[in-house]
């Protein structure tokens, strides 16, 4: 071990030299990248089934597939889980909790009467390990899901049911904020949608402004809560419209003071969202990202290094956008083991921000001003093979976590004495 910690430690001092010559501090690079957190989901751990219910059942719009074994069934098997995921990641993390994981006990009450009593056990956890937690409700599997409308449905007793859940959540995650001393940032998106064209765009979005309003209406302390909205272009079974779209939330956020949640999931299959991330930050102080890797349609695949993931941590970045931008994952693989896939999304996630962070970017930006595109281009071509992955690996044995490959089989001894067993 010592030796491969010299080898690192020999290729490390190579490298700085190298990026020393393009003006690139690389020291200062790795302490950006150690203060990122990364705000790792808790539905990768289960298949989103959450706690409601004994083996809850999604629909609505969302559906996981594969059946590999080792599912987390109990809140103590998803926190020990990401326990083990965060061991083989570097960087401290947050957890992203939704409503529907509440710890319901002896008394079970309904999404619209939530309250922080049923998240004691997920405070008290996070506080031990002193990490944060962000929230989310849950606008999707339950019988209040009347023909695919929450939030928008025409039946005012079904709106004043998911107000209350969407008043309800924002008072748990102010009391995250208070219990953590770490602000939480509530998520709102709905699967409120039509399969086929609508005859009435205008209705349902003309419902769900009033009906956002009524989850807002009562001011939170910022320093404990901050809200955001979450659009989507379709979802399965909401193919043709959906109220909540990009342009409505925009507006929405804009003209509201909230955050806008960009999803890299819920775009068409060939649209990126860095580009938008610039644009919105000319309007908004923050946003939140949920980053996906979608796959020919609206899809949650495991997050890996494509030149899609990496433009948007050069946007982030390169726009100095770290203090305005929340990080956080969204996907869900049940075809792989679980941990293996927060572990391989999050590390990902990580190198890119840090390939983003190791750019000559103020020579990048002079060359562009004076109007030298020739430069610019080739030394975005030249940085590609610079040694970024002996940077990286420095950055693991700085934090603890396995090199290379090595987390893997933290990984199977785990899934041979606990996963399989479940």
């Amino acid at each position: 071990m010592a030796k491969t910690t010299r080898s690192i430690q020999a290729a490390y001092t190579l490298a700085r030299e190298r990026y020393g010559a393009l003006g690139v501090d690389t020291d200062q690079a790795l302490e950006t990248l150690a203060g990122i957190a990364i705000s790792m989901h808790c539905w990768q751990g289960d298949d989103v089934g959450g706690f409601e219910t004994d083996g809850g059942t999604l629909g609505d719009g969302l559906a996981v597939t594969g059946n590999y074994p080792g599912k987390a069934r109990t809140p103590a098997e998803l926190r020990s889980d990401f326990e083990l995921a965060t061991s083989l990641i570097p960087g401290r993390h947050r957890f992203n909790l939704h409503a529907s994981y509440a710890e319901m006990g002896a008394k079970r009450v309904d999404r619209d009467a939530l309250s922080a009593d049923q998240f004691q056990g997920w405070i008290a956890w996070a506080k031990r390990l002193g990490i944060g937690l962000d929230f989310n409700q849950t606008y999707f599997s339950h019988p209040k899901v009347k023909g695919g409308f929450t939030l928008t449905s025409p039946d005012a007793a079904v709106r004043r049911f998911w107000i209350d859940h969407g008043i309800r959540c924002r008072e748990i995650g102010a009391a995250f904020g208070k219990a953590l001393g770490q602000t939480c940032l509530t998520n709102l998106w709905i699967p409120d949608g039509m399969k086929d064209t609508p005859a009435d765009r205008k209705g349902p979005r003309e419902r769900l402004v009033e009906a956002l309003d009524a989850v807002f209406k009562k001011r939170i302390d910022p320093k404990l809560n901050v809200d955001a909205v979450e659009p989507k272009l379709f979802g399965i079974g909401a193919e043709s419209y959906t109220p909540g779209s990009h342009e409505f939330y925009l507006g929405y956020a804009v003209s509201r003071g909230k955050l806008l949640t960009l999803d890299a999931g819920h775009y068409h299959p060939t649209e990126g969202i860095a580009d938008k991330i610039s644009s919105v930050l000319c309007y908004l102080p923050e946003i939140a990202l949920h980053v996906s890797r979608g796959v020919r349609w609206d899809s949650d695949h495991v997050v890996t290094l494509t030149d899609d993931l990496q433009a948007i941590a050069q946007e982030i970045v390169w726009g100095g956008y770290l203090g305005r931008v929340r990080l956080g994952l969204d996907y869900f693989d049940a075809s792989i083991n679980r941990v293996a896939a927060w572990v391989i999304g999050t590390r990902n996630l990580l190198r890119a921000l840090l390939l983003a962070l190791l750019a000559p970017i103020g020579k990048l930006k002079q060359v562009e001003l004076e109007g030298d595109y020739t430069t610019r281009l080739a030394l975005l071509e030249e940085i590609k093979l610079l040694p970024a992955g002996a940077v990286w690996d420095y950055h693991c044995v700085q934090q603890d976590v396995p090199v290379g490959d090595a987390w893997l089989a933290e990984v199977k001894r785990y899934e041979r004495e606990v996963l399989s067993h479940r």
